[in-house]
């Protein structure tokens, strides 16, 4: 199950692994790199025998290996060695152009065969990270590999660990003594990687605290740290994370032990004027082209990221799968899984709160927290299946922002946006239940709720729900005027309506400060979560109307500037569009305003109208769409709901939609 999870944390990270290489590819373009950026590379086991390789998605020849690193060297790239790196940090050191880390990952015994003898003869610096469990393991028993057992001699052993380190070429790092492997996650038993992972235990029914957590990530790292020292190697200078799974609590660990430099398998460009606390890194897999190389070092040094992979993406009710009969939830999830796999799509909003009263604020979440009922513990264990069993490469927690209605018991759930408008007014009306972001305990419990989430699951984003705004008759409660009144605004509402300079300044905070307050809960889950992207939900309006901005509090630009992504809820039959072709038209033209409006905004297609008692819209339809916006030079395309339990939109016509590629728009 892991070792498909592995698989799954890298997809769409491009490597220069290859199974055969032509001269031809020697021609590859050369990468553009600021001198402040360094690329880190990252092998597995590279062997001659590639069929009885552990993990053969990762598994290179030696003879590529070495034209690998050839042709680094061809295009003006220079090895560095730890000593370099950390040197450069501390500013007494200026390192060669286009720098490169080397890095090996597990510690089997083809390192010393078949990588070790040729970084030798041409003097190249390269890390290796070991399992101190793995190499302790006596001659005569099996390695347990992660989830599986090995025989021992495919992992390295001490003396030849020792020999190597000695050699002053290879710097060998902590890959944890017994962290590389997974623990009961969840309440179903799911195995999850053990060095993120809060273990739940069946008996008590209950998941590690904050405390024990952190005593056993410690425990860990000083003994291995331990197992260098009896074994005569310099204890590591360089955490690599089993499965690239890390937290901002286990990076404090390992600097607190003697590792400042941790290596991750986080998208985008690694920084040396930055924290050494958590290097990116390009993860070698077994058929990619040095073009794709070139290409993916310099998209990485761009930081561009997701922003250039098109994203097609499934938005998901948990609603739809959530059943009291256990068999029957098991049946809805096999049902999603398949429709993910059969759609292929690249991208899940996996929705994390409940609302069972259909108020439109949630009431309950689907994890485990402080605050708020929890319907079931189920958020973990659909996030995780999807991860481990499709090819999603991006899940992110659908959650609101602001519209939570708490237990009555808790005196907070009083402190609500407090809407002036008069009760027979045509005007846009929000409607819903909406704790006050003005409030500073609503804003604590609210914070909470996202710090639990980013404890109770592997997640890659946020996504903030429709409910981050503030229409123009908000907010007026006590908390609110109290806030316009320290930012020089005036407390009375009519009258800020009436004055068109004041109106302006008024959104323009309002907006801001909304903004301002889902950047920070994504700053809270990044505690857990450090590579987490964010998204927004935005009213079509906004983007069509240029006097929406003061009826939602929301703006294109800021959110584009902002955000990672802004999903955009292109919704004709909501919206009551006439003519539906221009309406997506518009949208598109708007979008192409901005220098990044393509590439870092979603449009979100509708499957159901509301207006006509959830009528399903026809999937040919979508398909059309989704055909038309990729025509346009639309990236990234998604749509709500998905229904796996009617079937609702049908896979293979949405499969051919997604399949297609979306006009190309270069760095």
């Amino acid at each position: 199950m892991l070792t498909r999870f592995l698989g799954s944390v890298v997809a769409g990270c491009v490597s220069l692994a290859m199974l055969g290489i032509s001269p031809s590819l020697y021609a590859a373009k050369k990468p553009h790199i600021q001198p402040t950026t360094l690329t880190v590379i990252g092998y597995h086991e590279v062997t001659n025998q590639a069929n009885d390789a552990l993990i053969p998605f990762y598994a290179v020849t030696t003879e590529n290996f070495e034209k690998q690193v050839k042709w680094l060297q061809q295009n003006g790239f220079h090895f560095i060695s730890v000593n370099d790196l950390l040197k450069a940090h501390a500013g007494k050191y200026t390192l060669p152009a286009k720098p490169v880390l080397l890095t090996v990952d597990d510690g089997y015994e083809s390192f010393y065969s078949n990588i070790y003898p040729f970084v030798k003869e041409n003097k190249i610096p390269v890390v290796l990270a070991v399992v101190g469990a793995w190499v302790d393991t006596p001659a005569n028993q099996e390695v347990h590999f992660g989830d599986e057992l090995v025989v021992r001699n495919k992992i390295l052993t001490w003396p030849q660990i020792k020999e190597m380190s000695d050699s002053g070429y290879v710097e060998i790092a902590s890959h944890s003594y017994d962290l590389h492997h997974g623990v009961i996650g969840n309440p179903q038993g799911n195995s999850e990687p053990a060095a993120t992972t809060r273990i739940y235990n069946p008996k008590t029914k209950k998941y590690e605290g904050d405390g024990e957590y952190n005593r056993r990530i410690y425990n860990d790292l000083k003994k291995n740290n331990e197992a260098f020292k009896a074994n005569g190697v310099p204890v590591p200078r360089v955490m690599v994370w089993p499965y690239g799974r890390y937290n901002m609590e286990t990076v404090r660990i390992a600097k607190q032990l003697g590792m400042p430099v941790t290596i991750t398998l986080d998208d985008g460009p690694a920084y040396l004027k930055k924290s050494l606390g958590a290097l990116n890194r390009i993860l070698v897999e077994h058929d990619m082209t040095l073009d794709d190389l070139g290409r993916e070092i310099e998209s990485r040094e761009k930081n561009l990221g997701d922003n250039y992979r098109p994203q097609k993406i499934m938005h998901v009710d948990l609603d739809y799968i959530y059943d009291k009969d256990q068999k029957q939830e098991e049946k809805n999830l096999g049902a999603l899984l398949d429709r993910i796999q059969k759609m292929n799509v690249t991208t899940v909003y996996l929705q994390a709160f409940s609302d069972p009263d259909a108020n439109g604020s949630a009431d309950m979440v689907y994890f485990p927290n402080r605050y708020i009922p929890m319907r079931q513990d189920l958020f973990n264990r659909v996030a995780w299946q999807i991860s481990s069993r499709t090819q999603v490469q991006r899940i992110y927690a659908w959650m609101p922002l602001l519209a939570w209605e708490l237990p009555k018991s808790n005196p907070v759930s009083k402190d609500l946006v407090v809407t002036q408008q008069p009760k027979n007014s045509d005007h846009l009306n929000m409607g819903y239940i909406r704790l006050s972001p003005f409030s500073a305990p609503a804003r604590k419990i609210i914070e909470g709720i996202y710090q639990d989430l980013g404890k109770s699951a592997t997640i890659d984003g946020v996504l903030f729900h429709d409910d981050a705004t503030l229409s123009d008759y908000e907010d007026a409660s006590p908390a609110a005027l109290q806030a316009y009144k320290k930012a020089g605004l005036p407390t009375d509402l009519e009258a800020i309506r009436k004055d068109d300079k004041s109106l302006q300044k008024w959104t323009s905070f309002k907006t801001n400060y909304l903004d301002n307050f889902a950047l920070q809960l994504a700053g809270e889950v990044r505690q857990y979560q450090p590579a987490l992207l964010t998204a927004r939900n935005m009213y079509a309006q906004v983007v069509l109307n240029p006097y929406a901005s003061t009826w939602y509090s929301q703006s294109l630009e800021e959110s584009l500037n902002k955000y990672d992504f802004t999903a955009i809820m292109a919704m004709p039959y909501m919206e009551q569009a006439k003519d539906q072709k221009k309406f997506y038209a518009d949208i598109v033209k708007r979008l192409k305003q901005y220098p990044n409006g393509i590439r870092k905004s979603v449009v979100e297609l509708q499957a159901v109208d509301w207006r006509q008692n959830s009528k399903p819209i026809p999937t040919q339809e979508l398909a059309d769409t989704i055909k038309s916006l990729y025509q346009q030079g639309v990236m990234h395309v998604g749509y709500y709901p998905d229904d796996p339990i009617t079937g609702n939109p049908d896979p293979a016509i949405m499969r051919k939609a997604f399949d297609l590629k979306p006009k190309r728009i270069e760095p």
